[in-house]
């Protein structure tokens, strides 16, 4: 029964030294780390403004007027065509500097030839146009018997690729009289037109 006792009293003076002893090692470590900075070593950063003026721009200047050039620029030269044809025409519509000319195809005598009506001139191509290039195109056909074009294809053209298109498109446009015979329109094939591209 004694011993019961006697130990609470010793843990319990164990425990106030302990409790003690963690009091002066705090005290300790805080009084030893504590440094008076004091007045005089106490600096302060000097802020000095400088003497110079600083301007604003308020307004920004506007750029210069661009004058317009005193020469206008130079003109594409206008194409002019030439109509030369085989056969006399009087309704023919002269286009561009380019010529037509109508082959003979396959023309007998009879009741009435087929004679061209309407011709309309191909579009010069813009890319030969603007690299200088001239050449020709024979386009064969087949004249209809209400006098339209049929199966338009390029036959020989020089340089080869170049005016090919623009000479069969303008050749659907073409218009004739057809070629009648015992007073029936027939049909001609084998009518060929030669285009010629040439600038000025």
């Amino acid at each position: 029964m004694e011993s019961g006792p006697i130990r609470t009293v010793i843990s319990l003076l164990l425990s106030i030294a302990v409790v003690v002893m963690l009091f002066l090692i705090m005290h300790s470590l805080i009084d030893t780390d504590y440094v008076d900075p004091g007045v005089d070593d106490f600096r302060v950063a000097d802020l000095v403004q400088p003497d110079e003026d600083i301007e604003l721009e308020k307004t920004t200047p506007k750029p210069d007027k661009v004058e317009d050039p005193e020469e206008p620029p130079p003109e594409m030269d206008m194409v002019q065509l030439d109509v030369d044809m085989d056969v006399d025409i009087e309704n023919i519509a002269p286009q561009a500097n380019i010529d037509i000319s109508i082959g003979t195809g396959t023309m007998a005598q009879g009741d009435g030839e087929y004679l061209p009506i309407v011709k309309v001139a191909p579009i010069y191509p813009r890319r030969a146009q603007t690299r200088g290039i001239s050449g020709y195109c024979i386009v064969e056909y087949t004249v209809t018997t209400s006098g339209a074009i049929r199966d338009p294809r390029a036959v020989d053209c020089s340089p080869s690729g170049v005016f090919d298109k623009a000479s069969v498109r303008a050749s659907l446009k073409f218009k004739y009289k057809p070629r009648v015979v015992d007073g029936e329109p027939i049909e001609v094939a084998g009518v060929r037109n030669k285009f010629t591209y040439q600038l000025e």
